[in-house]
């Protein structure tokens, strides 16, 4: 009876999402989805009827950014690094945000409460998590800017086992795009800030996502136990190792530590390549700047076996794996280098977060950047930055996990 009952409240939740969803778009290809289906996944089901694969291919040898004069910006708001600017095409993707998030957060909510009668009823949160899956395809569709997918297609529509996807971050719209080709529940791995934009914070948390506050070392041991009860129960994980969004959208080095809880669970990862977001929806945008048709694409790895690798191991292997697929605009100026100790920095004659800072300085004036070495004359200057890097808590030099990290080392010692 109760198996009955779990089935019956299941395909009312699919449906009145799915139904609440049609009417956000008023679209033919959205009425058409069935919602008599008697299975537990309807939303699901719903979602597999989008192509992961589009005719076009993407040209990765050509740049897609636009110029200031090609973006015609209309409104502009803030001053500044702080300033954000709307043009023609970013109007219409608010419109169609207005339009469309009120339903998302009623189907939101109408989950919510139903299950809210029985925890055994979406355990994973798989059908709450699938609204937004549902309204981040719907969005890109009705943007004309659904994403060309490529690789281990097959990997995004069923479910292996638990992993660690991770990939890229340079836009804003990285996370619809990940919604939308990830078919299988999953978790993201995400900054507590975002818990305040709207229905993106109501999913993150309501979905059970692994939310990190960097300034709380008692959240990184937490955070990170949450993230490995995932990987128990079979459920992935979605990280972006570089830390945060690449405001020109080249590869930034990655932050230590975030492939721990792959490694501490034995279970695989997935590295994930996202092209050309940055320049469809700019770091200094609040909406798309242009169409993303013919340029967003992802791309789709083989996975990865953390058994038997070290961490430094696994962020070489990952990293070379997402640019391998990556444009050329968004490779990094040099190759930055990848470090996991603090200590190592005194070593080096520039840290890789002063050499970002004068990449981008020096492409913002039109330079060619091959050597940054001679930006700093003196040697004692990237010695005084180390130094005072340690000073800084180790959450923002090592990656959210460093604390986890110390802990393993301290019971390897033991072991030994």
């Amino acid at each position: 009876m109760r198996n009955v009952q779990r089935t019956d409240i299941q395909h009312l939740l699919g449906v009145a999402c799915v139904s609440a969803l049609c009417l956000a778009t008023q679209g033919s290809s959205v009425a058409a989805f069935s919602i008599g289906s008697r299975s537990g996944r309807t939303i699901h089901q719903a979602s597999k009827s989008f192509p992961l694969s589009n005719l076009y291919a993407i040209d990765r040898e050509k740049s897609f950014v636009l110029t200031e004069e090609e973006v015609k910006p209309i409104v502009r708001l803030g001053e500044g690094d702080s300033e954000k600017i709307i043009n023609a095409w970013g109007l219409w993707g608010a419109t169609i945000s207005a339009l469309t998030m009120p339903f998302w957060a009623a189907a939101m909510t109408i989950v919510n409460g139903i299950c809210a009668l029985n925890e055994d009823l979406d355990p994973n949160r798989a059908v709450y998590d699938a609204t937004g899956k549902v309204w981040s395809k719907l969005w890109l569709i009705v943007a004309n800017s659904y994403p060309e997918v490529t690789g281990d297609v097959d990997r995004l529509k069923t479910t292996r086992g638990p992993c660690l996807y991770v990939a890229n971050h340079a836009s804003w719209l990285d996370i619809p795009i990940l919604c939308t080709v990830l078919d299988p529940v999953f978790k993201f791995i995400s900054k507590a800030e975002l818990v305040q934009a709207p229905c993106i914070g109501k999913q993150l948390t309501g979905g059970n996502h692994i939310l990190i506050d960097r300034e709380d070392r008692k959240s990184q041991l937490r955070t990170f136990k949450e993230g490995v009860n995932w990987l128990k129960k079979g459920v992935p994980l979605m990280a972006f190792p570089e830390g945060a969004r690449s405001k020109d959208g080249r590869l930034m080095p990655f932050k230590g530590g975030v492939f721990s809880m792959a490694m501490r669970s034995k279970v695989p990862i997935v590295p994930i390549s996202i092209m050309n977001t940055h320049a469809v929806m700019p770091s200094n945008t609040l909406f798309p700047v242009q169409c993303g048709k013919g340029k967003l694409g992802v791309h789709v790895h083989p996975a990865i076996d953390t058994v038997g690798k070290t961490e430094q191991e696994l962020v070489d292997l990952v990293r070379a794996a997402l640019l391998s697929k990556l444009p050329k605009d968004q490779h990094p100026l040099e190759e930055p280098l990848t470090t996991t100790a603090i200590d190592d920095l005194p070593k080096i004659k520039i840290s890789s977060a002063q050499k970002y800072q004068h990449q981008n300085a020096a492409q913002k004036h039109g330079h060619a950047v091959n050597d940054v070495t001679h930006v700093i004359k003196d040697i004692h200057i990237a010695k005084d930055a180390a130094n005072a890097m340690k000073d800084i808590s180790k959450d923002h030099a090592q990656g959210p996990f460093s604390v986890i990290q110390k802990e393993d080392k301290r019971e390897e010692s033991k072991s030994i």
